[in-house]
């Protein structure tokens, strides 16, 4: 009786050994079933040596796609762009190009217009896209962003096709002229006549010609290099005198104020010009029997103390449309009377590359009939020192502002 028992426990004991054994051999066949393989791990898309340090770096954006177009590695300027989207390439000219280089190994290069995310008003962003494979199943996509060097380009061409213009209408009129006194030689009050206008067309020529040379200086050359402290009070003089026979003419009256004994730190030259041509301006476009006012004062900001320098006039003012372009090149408000004044329309355009290269802003404030105020923002003698320091490259467009953040000084009363 006592062996039966015992081998029925033997058996007992065995079955439930039996059945840990199996269920631990099911489990480990799991986990072996489940860990990674030499070939599994070989068919995974992986990023030969070094390839992401470099694509971290480029200032291209970069996405690499592996064989089912999914998205291995993208650069965070690739995101910013658009280009990848819920993990895969969302530009679907440039999906192709890369299914076409995996298939037949050929780099391939185009220039795309994508349309720019977050805007309603159809801008186009201007790309250059450059497809090669990596490895043997990955595929590289590089692209760069053109809108600006396209702009810039635009920006030249019309340059170029302005100055064409601007220079043609005088040298034409000169040629007519020279014709005109040929043909009145037996008249001599027609030949003073011609010739009086030859004289205008003339000025009007050397000005243009003039202009353009000071608006390629001040774009090229650093004012900072050769700077120095420049009393306000001196140019607000050399600006009025400049102007004084202009004012005189058309009985304007010009006044400075403010606060005295202000210096600002630059090129004496190129600021003489720039506040000059305001003051120009405004007589120029002022009404007669009325007053220009130059006021000059210290006031904060948040790299230090800035002197301004506000311009006031009583003249035809500017519309809102205007306003947005008048900084410029050849850009006329009113062009009758640009003519009649022999504006070139690039002084406003000189001023804004001044008062930029100076670490500076130039605003404007206007109504139409009732005049308007051009200020300038130069960083006071010692902080504009410090900060060239900090900012040595200065961006062209920062000085260009269309709106003021502070109150624009009163226009004078129109003098009796």
């Amino acid at each position: 009786m006592d062996v039966n028992a015992a081998v029925a426990a033997a058996a007992a004991i065995a079955g439930v050994l039996t059945g840990v054994i199996a269920m631990l051999a099911f489990r480990w066949s799991e986990r072996d079933q489940k860990r990674p393989t030499r070939t599994s791990l070989h068919t995974d898309p992986v990023l030969p040596p070094g390839v992401d340090t470099v694509l971290s770096v480029l200032r291209s954006s970069a996405v690499v796609l592996d064989e089912a177009d999914a998205v291995v590695k993208a650069s965070s300027a690739a995101y910013a762009l658009g280009l990848v989207r819920g993990g895969k390439l969302a530009v679907e000219p440039m999906l192709q190009m890369a299914r076409d280089t995996r298939r037949d190994g050929e780099i391939r290069q185009v220039e795309l217009d994508l349309p720019r995310r977050g805007t309603g008003r159809g801008e186009a962003l201007a790309v250059s896209a450059r497809v090669a494979p990596l490895g043997s199943r990955l595929v590289l996509l590089l692209v760069e962003d053109l809108t600006e060097a396209r702009r810039i380009e635009a920006v030249r061409r019309d340059f170029v096709a302005n100055v064409s213009h601007e220079l043609k209408t005088p040298v034409g009129a000169l040629s007519l002229l020279s014709e005109a006194v040929m043909d009145a030689s037996d008249d001599p009050e027609a030949v003073t006549r011609f010739a009086g206008r030859m004289q205008i067309e003339a000025t009007r020529l050397t000005n243009l010609v003039q202009e353009l040379i000071d608006l390629s200086r001040v774009q090229n050359d650093d004012p900072l290099e050769d700077a120095e402290p420049v009393r306000v009070d001196e140019l607000v003089a050399e600006a009025m005198d400049r102007c004084r026979h202009q004012a005189g003419t058309k009985q304007i009256t010009m006044a400075a104020g403010g606060t005295a004994d202000l210096h600002v730190w630059g090129n004496r030259g190129q600021l003489a010009a720039a506040l000059g041509n305001l003051v120009e301006n405004a007589v120029n476009y002022s009404p007669a029997r009325t007053r220009v006012g130059i006021a000059a004062r210290r006031i904060g900001g948040p790299g230090g103390d800035l002197i301004e320098l506000a311009v006031t006039d009583q003249g035809i003012g500017i519309s809102e449309r205007d306003k947005e372009r008048v900084f410029e090149r050849f850009y006329r408000v009113d062009p009758a009377r640009s003519r009649a004044t022999g504006g070139t329309g690039l002084g406003l355009a000189i001023v804004k590359h001044v008062v930029a290269s100076h670490g500076g802003e130039v605003t404007v404030w206007s109504a139409e009939g009732q005049g308007s105020t051009f200020t300038l923002r130069l960083p006071e003698a010692g902080a504009a020192r410090d900060r060239a320091q900090q900012h040595p490259d200065l961006d062209d467009e920062a000085g260009t502002t269309e709106s003021s953040p502070y109150e624009p000084l009163p226009a004078p009363e129109v003098l009796p």
